[in-house]
């Protein structure tokens, strides 16, 4: 569920720790000379200068392309008038990092297109991965996941999102607070940011469904005694939040995505490999099938 600029982040702070220490080294061994020639000096000092400088520009130019390379899948797009319009909302598991792992979408799209009916997955973001065709149609590459994004930032964004790409009819909301109780953050914050987006989103299309999970467990060795506590609760929750939320023309559907879930369903710590996704989409379709319009 982690953003995929920060790798780049990463290796750009271990270089500029690398060159500080190596600056500090030389620094120390430096000694002074009356003899050097003044214009010696100012050659070395800008030489030295510049082998700082270049890499600290090299890392600031990755980073900028990285989060350039982001922003460039997010585009305005024209609002579908499909009469069954499903964003799918979320994180990385979402969004999906083919090859090292799967999103649920194209596992979900498959059986929708095998299903025979009409739809359109709509969001801002563009899948740039490589799928293959389908009983002759191109996979729909439009959805609203962002790997690493908390709830709070889908909380801050959501209503921009829903404002380029229209209202959509059916909302799949994925992991509810996952990278909350991943990165340590309140779990009552959490649940007020889930409750926010839920009302955001009535608000633009007060006919709308939404399908919010009961979310899949991280991989076992990463499900330490907090991440637990919070998850099941998360999963106890979403219960609350879906009776409480639903109203005469918005139902808010709860769907169990944690009953025999496991970790042979897992490409890493948290994301799914080809199993888990068909298992997430499968999840999804067997309930779309009852609300869909023909």
């Amino acid at each position: 569920m982690r953003g995929k600029c920060q790798n780049t982040f990463l290796a750009c702070f271990i270089l500029q720790l690398n060159l500080s220490s190596k600056v500090k080294y030389r620094n120390s061994g430096r000694v002074n000379s009356s003899l050097m020639v003044i214009s010696t000096y100012n050659h070395h000092k800008i030489k030295k200068m510049t082998k700082l400088l270049f890499p600290t520009l090299f890392c600031l130019l990755l980073i900028f392309s990285c989060t350039q390379d982001e922003d460039l899948t997010q585009v305005n797009k024209t609002p579908s008038n499909s009469i069954n319009k499903i964003m799918a909302l979320g994180a990385s598991r979402v969004e999906g990092a083919r090859p090292d792992f799967e999103s649920y979408r194209y596992e979900l799209w498959k059986n929708l297109i095998e299903g025979g009916w009409t739809f359109d997955f709509v969001g801002t973001m563009s899948d740039e991965a490589s799928y293959p065709a389908y009983q002759g149609n191109n996979f729909d590459i439009d959805h609203e996941g962002r790997g690493g994004w908390t709830s709070g930032q889908i909380l801050d964004g959501i209503d921009q999102w829903l404002g380029l790409v229209g209202a959509p009819d059916i909302v799949l909301f994925s992991s509810p607070g996952g990278n909350d109780g991943l990165e340590g953050l309140s779990y009552e914050q959490a649940v007020s940011n889930v409750n926010a987006i839920i009302d955001i989103i009535q608000a633009v299309n007060p006919n709308v469904t939404i399908i919010i999970e009961q979310l899949a467990p991280a991989k076992s060795e990463v499900m330490s005694p907090q991440l637990t506590t919070f998850l099941k609760q998360m999963q106890k929750d979403v219960l609350t939040m879906a009776n409480d939320q639903t109203s005469s023309t918005s139902k808010v559907i709860a769907v169990d995505m944690f009953t025999g879930f496991s970790d042979a369903l897992l490409a890493d710590d948290v994301h799914y490999n080809k199993e888990g996704a068909i298992f997430i989409a499968d999840r999804y379709y067997n309930l779309l099938v009852t609300l869909l319009e023909n």
